[in-house]
Protein backbone atom coordinates (compact mmCIF):
# COMPACT_ATOMS: atom_id res chain seq x y z
CA UNK A 1 0.00 0.00 0.00
CA UNK A 2 2.80 2.43 0.91
CA UNK A 3 4.71 1.59 -2.26
CA UNK A 4 1.55 2.11 -4.36
CA UNK A 5 0.82 5.47 -2.69
CA UNK A 6 4.39 6.70 -3.17
CA UNK A 7 4.32 5.59 -6.82
CA UNK A 8 1.05 7.46 -7.47
CA UNK A 9 2.36 10.58 -5.74
CA UNK A 10 5.55 10.38 -7.76
CA UNK A 11 3.56 10.05 -11.00
CA UNK A 12 1.47 13.09 -10.02
CA UNK A 13 4.61 15.12 -9.32
CA UNK A 14 6.08 14.15 -12.69
CA UNK A 15 2.87 15.11 -14.50
CA UNK A 16 2.79 18.54 -12.82
CA UNK A 17 6.49 18.91 -13.50
CA UNK A 18 6.10 18.30 -17.23
CA UNK A 19 3.10 20.64 -17.42
CA UNK A 20 4.43 23.64 -15.50
CA UNK A 21 8.21 23.46 -15.03
CA UNK A 22 9.64 22.39 -18.39
CA UNK A 23 11.00 25.89 -18.96
CA UNK A 24 12.86 25.89 -15.62
CA UNK A 25 15.68 23.33 -16.06
CA UNK A 26 16.97 23.35 -12.47
CA UNK A 27 13.53 23.00 -10.88
CA UNK A 28 12.45 20.49 -13.55
CA UNK A 29 15.39 18.15 -12.97
CA UNK A 30 15.20 18.54 -9.17
CA UNK A 31 11.53 17.48 -9.12
CA UNK A 32 12.42 14.41 -11.19
CA UNK A 33 15.06 13.47 -8.63
CA UNK A 34 12.61 13.96 -5.74
CA UNK A 35 9.99 11.86 -7.56
CA UNK A 36 12.51 9.03 -7.99
CA UNK A 37 13.37 9.25 -4.29
CA UNK A 38 9.66 8.93 -3.44
CA UNK A 39 9.47 5.66 -5.35
CA UNK A 40 12.73 4.25 -3.98
CA UNK A 41 12.32 5.33 -0.34
CA UNK A 42 9.55 2.83 0.67
CA UNK A 43 11.49 -0.08 -0.83
CA UNK A 44 14.64 0.93 1.02
CA UNK A 45 12.56 1.52 4.15
CA UNK A 46 11.18 -2.03 4.03
CA UNK A 47 14.68 -3.44 3.61
CA UNK A 48 15.91 -1.34 6.51
CA UNK A 49 13.03 -2.45 8.74
CA UNK A 50 14.01 -6.05 8.05
CA UNK A 51 17.60 -5.22 8.94
CA UNK A 52 16.51 -3.52 12.18
CA UNK A 53 14.36 -6.54 13.08
CA UNK A 54 17.35 -8.86 12.73
CA UNK A 55 19.50 -6.48 14.81
CA UNK A 56 16.86 -6.36 17.53
CA UNK A 57 16.69 -10.16 17.57
CA UNK A 58 20.47 -10.36 17.93
CA UNK A 59 20.38 -7.87 20.82
CA UNK A 60 17.69 -9.78 22.77
CA UNK A 61 18.97 -13.28 21.91
CA UNK A 62 21.61 -13.33 24.74
CA UNK A 63 18.88 -12.41 27.27
CA UNK A 64 16.71 -15.24 25.97
CA UNK A 65 19.61 -17.69 26.23
CA UNK A 66 20.35 -16.61 29.79
CA UNK A 67 16.70 -17.10 30.84
CA UNK A 68 16.56 -20.46 29.07
CA UNK A 69 19.72 -21.68 30.82
CA UNK A 70 18.35 -20.62 34.22
CA UNK A 71 15.12 -22.52 33.56
CA UNK A 72 16.98 -25.68 32.50
CA UNK A 73 19.32 -25.50 35.48
CA UNK A 74 16.25 -25.08 37.68
CA UNK A 75 15.20 -28.62 36.74
CA UNK A 76 12.95 -28.08 33.74
CA UNK A 77 13.19 -30.15 30.59
CA UNK A 78 14.11 -28.29 27.41
CA UNK A 79 10.49 -28.16 26.06
CA UNK A 80 9.20 -26.95 29.44
CA UNK A 81 12.01 -24.37 29.63
CA UNK A 82 11.06 -23.04 26.18
CA UNK A 83 7.42 -22.89 27.20
CA UNK A 84 8.33 -21.01 30.37
CA UNK A 85 10.50 -18.36 28.70
CA UNK A 86 8.00 -17.95 25.83
CA UNK A 87 5.83 -16.00 28.30
CA UNK A 88 8.53 -13.31 28.57
CA UNK A 89 8.85 -10.33 26.24
CA UNK A 90 11.82 -10.53 23.88
CA UNK A 91 10.48 -8.01 21.37
CA UNK A 92 10.74 -9.27 17.77
CA UNK A 93 12.23 -12.57 19.01
CA UNK A 94 9.07 -13.50 20.99
CA UNK A 95 6.98 -14.95 18.10
CA UNK A 96 9.87 -17.25 17.13
CA UNK A 97 10.23 -18.51 20.72
CA UNK A 98 6.50 -19.19 20.97
CA UNK A 99 6.62 -21.08 17.69
CA UNK A 100 9.61 -23.17 18.86
CA UNK A 101 7.78 -23.98 22.09
CA UNK A 102 4.68 -25.08 20.15
CA UNK A 103 6.77 -27.26 17.81
CA UNK A 104 8.41 -29.00 20.77
CA UNK A 105 4.96 -29.64 22.27
CA UNK A 106 4.06 -31.37 19.00
CA UNK A 107 7.01 -33.72 19.44
CA UNK A 108 9.39 -32.22 16.89
CA UNK A 109 13.04 -32.90 17.93
CA UNK A 110 14.95 -30.04 19.55
CA UNK A 111 17.66 -30.06 16.86
CA UNK A 112 15.10 -29.72 14.06
CA UNK A 113 13.28 -26.90 15.85
CA UNK A 114 16.51 -24.97 16.42
CA UNK A 115 17.67 -25.47 12.83
CA UNK A 116 14.35 -24.18 11.47
CA UNK A 117 14.61 -21.15 13.74
CA UNK A 118 18.17 -20.36 12.61
CA UNK A 119 17.05 -20.35 8.97
CA UNK A 120 14.04 -18.12 9.58
CA UNK A 121 15.92 -15.66 11.79
CA UNK A 122 18.08 -14.55 8.81
CA UNK A 123 20.82 -13.66 11.29
CA UNK A 124 24.37 -14.92 10.78
CA UNK A 125 25.16 -14.51 14.48
CA UNK A 126 22.12 -16.51 15.64
CA UNK A 127 22.71 -19.16 12.96
CA UNK A 128 26.30 -19.68 14.11
CA UNK A 129 25.22 -20.01 17.75
CA UNK A 130 22.41 -22.44 16.93
CA UNK A 131 24.74 -24.51 14.73
CA UNK A 132 27.24 -24.79 17.60
CA UNK A 133 24.50 -25.82 20.05
CA UNK A 134 23.07 -28.43 17.69
CA UNK A 135 26.47 -29.95 16.92
CA UNK A 136 27.36 -30.05 20.61
CA UNK A 137 24.05 -31.74 21.44
CA UNK A 138 24.51 -34.33 18.68
CA UNK A 139 27.84 -35.40 20.17
CA UNK A 140 26.48 -35.70 23.68
CA UNK A 141 27.23 -32.23 25.04
CA UNK A 142 25.13 -30.73 27.81
CA UNK A 143 22.55 -28.42 26.24
CA UNK A 144 22.44 -26.00 29.18
CA UNK A 145 26.25 -25.68 29.25
CA UNK A 146 26.31 -25.04 25.48
CA UNK A 147 23.63 -22.35 25.73
CA UNK A 148 25.40 -20.80 28.71
CA UNK A 149 28.79 -20.59 26.98
CA UNK A 150 27.34 -19.24 23.75
CA UNK A 151 25.23 -16.73 25.64
CA UNK A 152 28.44 -15.21 26.97
CA UNK A 153 29.86 -15.16 23.44
CA UNK A 154 26.84 -13.36 22.00
CA UNK A 155 26.90 -10.83 24.86
CA UNK A 156 30.54 -10.12 24.10
CA UNK A 157 29.74 -9.63 20.41
CA UNK A 158 26.98 -7.15 21.25
CA UNK A 159 29.30 -5.31 23.66
CA UNK A 160 31.95 -4.95 20.95
CA UNK A 161 29.32 -3.70 18.49
CA UNK A 162 28.15 -1.07 21.00
CA UNK A 163 31.75 0.05 21.60
CA UNK A 164 32.40 0.33 17.88
CA UNK A 165 29.21 2.33 17.36
CA UNK A 166 30.18 4.72 20.15
CA UNK A 167 33.70 5.09 18.76
CA UNK A 168 32.48 5.74 15.23
CA UNK A 169 29.79 8.23 16.28
CA UNK A 170 32.26 11.11 15.82
CA UNK A 171 33.15 9.75 12.36
CA UNK A 172 29.46 9.78 11.45
CA UNK A 173 29.16 13.41 12.51
CA UNK A 174 32.29 14.20 10.47
CA UNK A 175 30.62 12.64 7.41
CA UNK A 176 27.63 14.96 7.81
CA UNK A 177 29.87 18.01 8.34
CA UNK A 178 31.83 17.19 5.19
CA UNK A 179 28.63 16.85 3.15
CA UNK A 180 27.17 20.17 4.32
CA UNK A 181 30.50 21.95 3.76
CA UNK A 182 30.52 20.49 0.25
CA UNK A 183 26.93 21.66 -0.23
CA UNK A 184 27.87 25.19 0.93
CA UNK A 185 30.78 25.28 -1.52
CA UNK A 186 28.57 24.14 -4.40
CA UNK A 187 25.95 26.77 -3.54
CA UNK A 188 28.68 29.40 -3.34
CA UNK A 189 29.88 28.42 -6.80
CA UNK A 190 26.31 28.54 -8.05
CA UNK A 191 25.74 32.01 -6.60
CA UNK A 192 29.00 33.64 -7.68
CA UNK A 193 30.64 31.59 -10.45
CA UNK A 194 27.66 30.80 -12.66
CA UNK A 195 26.36 34.42 -12.92
CA UNK A 196 29.82 35.55 -14.01
CA UNK A 197 29.73 33.08 -16.92
CA UNK A 198 27.06 35.20 -18.58
CA UNK A 199 29.68 37.91 -19.20
CA UNK A 200 32.33 35.51 -20.53
CA UNK A 201 32.62 34.63 -24.19
CA UNK A 202 31.85 30.97 -25.04
CA UNK A 203 35.20 30.63 -26.87
CA UNK A 204 37.16 31.38 -23.68
CA UNK A 205 35.34 28.50 -21.94
CA UNK A 206 36.18 26.07 -24.75
CA UNK A 207 32.62 26.17 -26.07
CA UNK A 208 31.69 26.40 -29.77
CA UNK A 209 31.14 29.89 -31.10
CA UNK A 210 27.52 30.98 -30.85
CA UNK A 211 26.82 29.10 -27.64
CA UNK A 212 24.39 31.05 -25.48
CA UNK A 213 25.90 32.00 -22.11
CA UNK A 214 22.66 31.20 -20.31
CA UNK A 215 22.83 27.65 -21.66
CA UNK A 216 26.36 27.31 -20.33
CA UNK A 217 25.20 28.48 -16.90
CA UNK A 218 22.33 25.97 -16.97
CA UNK A 219 24.73 23.16 -17.83
CA UNK A 220 26.99 24.09 -14.92
CA UNK A 221 24.00 24.09 -12.58
CA UNK A 222 23.09 20.62 -13.77
CA UNK A 223 26.66 19.44 -13.16
CA UNK A 224 26.61 20.90 -9.64
CA UNK A 225 23.29 19.21 -8.90
CA UNK A 226 24.66 15.85 -10.08
CA UNK A 227 27.69 16.32 -7.84
CA UNK A 228 25.36 16.82 -4.86
CA UNK A 229 23.51 13.61 -5.77
CA UNK A 230 26.74 11.62 -6.00
CA UNK A 231 28.20 13.08 -2.82
CA UNK A 232 24.96 12.55 -0.87
CA UNK A 233 24.59 8.95 -2.03
CA UNK A 234 28.10 7.76 -1.24
CA UNK A 235 28.57 9.89 1.88
CA UNK A 236 25.36 8.44 3.32
CA UNK A 237 26.39 4.87 2.50
CA UNK A 238 29.77 5.43 4.13
CA UNK A 239 28.16 6.91 7.25
CA UNK A 240 25.77 3.97 7.56
CA UNK A 241 28.54 1.42 7.08
CA UNK A 242 30.68 3.08 9.75
CA UNK A 243 27.86 3.62 12.24
CA UNK A 244 25.96 0.32 11.97
CA UNK A 245 28.19 -1.97 9.93
CA UNK A 246 25.77 -2.46 7.02
CA UNK A 247 25.36 -0.70 3.67
CA UNK A 248 21.55 -0.89 3.87
CA UNK A 249 21.72 1.21 7.06
CA UNK A 250 23.37 3.96 5.03
CA UNK A 251 20.47 4.44 2.62
CA UNK A 252 18.50 6.45 5.19
CA UNK A 253 21.47 8.82 5.50
CA UNK A 254 21.83 8.95 1.70
CA UNK A 255 18.14 9.77 1.19
CA UNK A 256 18.28 12.50 3.83
CA UNK A 257 21.44 14.07 2.36
CA UNK A 258 20.17 13.91 -1.21
CA UNK A 259 16.76 15.35 -0.32
CA UNK A 260 18.17 18.19 1.77
CA UNK A 261 20.91 18.86 -0.76
CA UNK A 262 18.56 19.07 -3.73
CA UNK A 263 16.01 21.22 -1.94
CA UNK A 264 18.62 23.65 -0.58
CA UNK A 265 20.44 23.85 -3.91
CA UNK A 266 17.20 24.47 -5.81
CA UNK A 267 16.19 27.28 -3.45
CA UNK A 268 19.57 28.88 -2.87
CA UNK A 269 21.50 28.44 -6.12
Amino acid sequence: MIILASTLLSALMLAINFLYFREMPTVFSSIIVIAILLVVSPIIGIRYMGYRKVKEMEETFPVFLRDLVESIRGGMTVPHAFKSVSENDYKSLTPYIKKMSAQMDWGIPVEKVLENFSKKSKSKLISRIIYSVVESHKFGGNLADSFDALSGTSLEVERLRAERKLYLHSQMLTGYVIFFVFLAVIIGLGKFLIPSLVDVSPESLGMPAGTVAENVAAEYKEVFRNLILIQGLFAGLAVGKMAEGAIVAGFKHSLFMIFVGIVVFTIAA
